[in-house]
C-alpha cells in the first residue's frame, strides 16, 4: 500500500499565525487565558495548555491579566469588555475573518440587512453577526429566507465555506426575494486556503483508492473537507488521531491518500502517515 499526501493540507497561514502569537506571548510574558479554543484542534489546545494557555468561556474567568482572542474572531462587545476589565489583549483573529467582520460592519452601517452563509452556532459566525449590530442573520438553507428587514440585502460567507456553494446560495436567495429587493450586494468572504484544500483532495482522489482526512470533528473546515472527499466516491475516513486507524479499512487498497484540515498540525499528519506505513504502507 502506497501513501500519498495531498498537495495542500494542514495548518493554514491564519491558524499558524494564531498559534505562533500565543506561543510568543507565553514565552515572553507568561501564562494567559484564551477565550475559547485558539483553534479547533484538541491536540493543539492541549499542547498550548501545557505551556500556560488556559481555555476560558467567559471573560469573568480570566485571572491571568491577559486574554487571547481566537482565530475565529469575536464581536465588538467582547473587545469593549476586555478594555473595561483592563486585560492585556492578544488578538489572533485571522486576517481573512477580520476582513469579513469589517465588511459586515460597513454594510450594516450603510443600511443593508446582512445575510451570512454559515453555521449560526459557529464562533466565527457569532462574531460576524455581532458586527452587524442586530441587522443580520445566518443560515445555510436558502429556503429559510422568506423575508428580510427592508429592501437592501448584502450577502457574505463564513470564511470556511466553499466559494461555489456560497454563490449558489446567493443566486437562490436573490431569486426568492428579488421582487422585494431594491439593492443587492454579494461579497465573497470565503477563504482561498480552505478552497485550495478542497481542490487538492479532488486531485488526490484521482491517484488513490481511499482517503484519510485528519482533523478535529468540531472543525468546520475539516468536516467540509471530509464531505468533499466523500463526494469523490472513494471510501473516506475522517479521524482525529492516528490511533483511530483500523487495518480492515485498507484491505485490498493499493494506494491511500492523506489530507488534513486547516487547523490540523503537521505533527499529527506525520503520525497518521507513520501509522499507515505500519499498517502496510511503504516507508
Amino acid at each position: 500500500m502506497k501513501v500519498e499526501l495531498a498537495e495542500v493540507y494542514g495548518f493554514c497561514p491564519g491558524v499558524r499565525r494564531a498559534v505562533e502569537m500565543v506561543e510568543a506571548y507565553l514565552q515572553e510574558k507568561g501564562p494567559l487565558a484564551t477565550l475559547g479554543a485558539i483553534v479547533h484542534n484538541a491536540q493543539v489546545v492541549e499542547e498550548l495548555a501545557q505551556k500556560g494557555a488556559r481555555v476560558v468561556e467567559d471573560l469573568a474567568e480570566v485571572g491571568e491579566g491577559a486574554v487571547a482572542i481566537t482565530a475565529h474572531g469575536v464581536g465588538p462587545e467582547v473587545f469593549e469588555e476586555i478594555r473595561r476589565r483592563g486585560l492585556s489583549l492578544v488578538d489572533t483573529t485571522c486576517p481573512i475573518v477580520r476582513r469579513a467582520q469589517e465588511a459586515a460592519r460597513d454594510l450594516a452601517e450603510e443600511g443593508f440587512f446582512i445575510l451570512i452563509y454559515g453555521e449560526e452556532a459557529h464562533p466565527e459566525v457569532r462574531g460576524l453577526l455581532s458586527w452587524t449590530r442586530g441587522r443580520g442573520r445566518a443560515t445555510l438553507n436558502p429556503a429559510e429566507v422568506q423575508e428580510i428587514e427592508g429592501n437592501r440585502l448584502a450577502l457574505i460567507s463564513q470564511t470556511t465555506k466553499g466559494r461555489q456553494e456560497f454563490w449558489s446560495f446567493v443566486a437562490e436567495v436573490v431569486g426568492r426575494l428579488s421582487p422585494r429587493l431594491r439593492e443587492v450586494r454579494g461579497l465573497d468572504t470565503t477563504c482561498p486556503e480552505t478552497g485550495r484544500r478542497y481542490q487538492a483532495v479532488k486531485e488526490l482522489s484521482k491517484k488513490v483508492e481511499a482517503l484519510v482526512v485528519v482533523g478535529s470533528r468540531n472543525s468546520a473546515n475539516t468536516r467540509k473537507l471530509a464531505e468533499v472527499a466523500r463526494q469523490t466516491g472513494l471510501p473516506t475516513f475522517h479521524i482525529e488521531r492516528a490511533e483511530e486507524l483500523r487495518p480492515e479499512w485498507f484491505r485490498g487498497v493499493g494506494r491511500v491518500g492523506v489530507t488534513a484540515g486547516a487547523s490540523t498540525p503537521d505533527a499529527l499528519v506525520r503520525e497518521v502517515v507513520d501509522r499507515l506505513h505500519q499498517l502496510g504502507g511503504d516507508p
